[in-house]
Formats: structure tokens, sequence, C-alpha cells
């Protein structure tokens, strides 16, 4: 790893390097920014492929929309959601969320884009079920907000570089990020979508760093 390079430096070269590797991800997948808002609940502690399948259910029974939602039967929710698992969790989650939605906003995604970031993802995460990670995605992919997402294959990436411990908080991870980089939600959220495949394709539990295309800037085979 080059120790002459600064913290801000190798987290431009890391981006470019992926962006050279994989290309652009064109996250998130989905239609409107309320579906990206249900994809974001859904997709906590679920495969993406298990995500598609609810999300599919949904529009196949004509209820993705906030008012759908908000009046259909608890259990016929959670049955539709079922594939993302712990659908009676993420059905109360789906339902605290379009409640919230229509008392503060009256289901205006638009008007709720207005708000400024800090403040709506003070808003954001007083609803139940939604954590940091899950908050940020809305506001990055929904909302078109430049919040960087972090999760645990961000976590595990640039603590193994060297640039971080993975032990580190999730805002001390996001500071880090937003610290370093200049807002931009368009470099946010290829920057995200790429650490994903990254960890997908090469830096899984047991890597396989010949796939690697940081491999020559880690610290990962020094340990």
């Amino acid at each position: 790893m080059n120790d002459d390079k600064t913290a801000d430096q190798l987290i431009k070269e890391i981006y470019q390097r992926l962006m050279a590797a994989y290309g652009p991800q064109h996250w998130w997948p989905a239609e409107t920014p309320f579906e990206v808002m249900v994809g974001a609940v859904l997709t906590q502690s679920a495969a993406w492929a298990n995500v598609e399948k609810a999300i599919c259910n949904l529009k196949t029974a004509q209820a993705l929309s906030p008012d759908s939602i908000r009046n259909m039967p608890f259990p016929e929710l959670a049955e539709l959601i079922k594939p993302s698992g712990y659908y009676n969790a993420k059905a109360r989650k789906l339902k605290s969320l379009v409640y919230w939605l229509w008392e503060n906003f009256a289901d205006d995604i638009a008007k709720m884009a207005k708000e400024e970031t800090q403040k709506l993802r003070e808003e954001i995460l007083t609803v139940y079920g939604i954590g940091p990670e899950t908050a940020d995605s809305i506001l990055l992919y929904a909302l078109e907000k430049p919040v960087f997402v972090i999760d645990a294959y961000t976590k595990r990436i640039f603590s193994r570089i060297g640039l971080m411990e993975e032990e580190k908080s999730y805002n001390d991870f996001q500071r880090f990020f937003m610290s370093n980089l200049t807002p931009d939600v368009t470099v946010f959220n290829e920057y995200h979508a790429l650490l994903v495949n990254l960890a997908k394709e090469a830096c899984n539990k047991h890597p396989d760093c010949r796939k690697c295309c940081l491999v020559d800037i880690c610290r990962y085979e020094e340990r």
C-alpha cells in the first residue's frame, strides 16, 4: 500500500479503479421513488433477488403505493412480502413508513425531497424499523440527496485496505467518506454500488484477492 497517498487521494483512486473494473452500476433498480423506499426496507437482511420477488408480488397485487399498503390488512401484506424474509417485522415497518409519509407529507414524495437533508434524515430515523443504512438509502436513491450509504461490505473492504477499523461506527465511516469526497449524488450512488459489487466478486468473507482490482493497495494479505 502506498503510504505517501492521503486518505482523500486513496478514496478517489479506489473509486476510479472500481469504475474501470466494473463500470456504472445503475442503482437503484426501481420504477418510482416509492418503490426504492419499499426496497430499502425489504432489503434488510435479505438477498436482492428475494426482495425483487416481494416487490413483484406487490406490483401484481397492485399494492405498490403508500395508500394501498396503508389500507391492506396486515396478514395480506406480510404474505405478499414473504420472499424477503422476516415478513411480519417488515410488514410492520412498511406500515409505519407509509403512515409517517401520510402524516408528514400527505404521500407527496416530491415535497419530502425539498426538505433540508439532515433534518429529513433525523425525521426518517424516527420511523419504526428504519436505521441509518435504510434512511440513507432512501435519501440517496429515492430522493437524490448527497448522503453516503455505509453497509457491512463497505466496512469490510475499507478495514482490509487499512483506511478504517471495521469496529468503527456507522457514523464514523460515513464522516470519513463525506469529508474526503465532494458531495455528489452520482458519485455516492455509484461508489456504494461498486463496493457491493467488489464484495460479492472478490472481497467476501473468504476473499479471492486475485480477482481484486485493489490488491496492490490493500493490507489484507500482510496480516
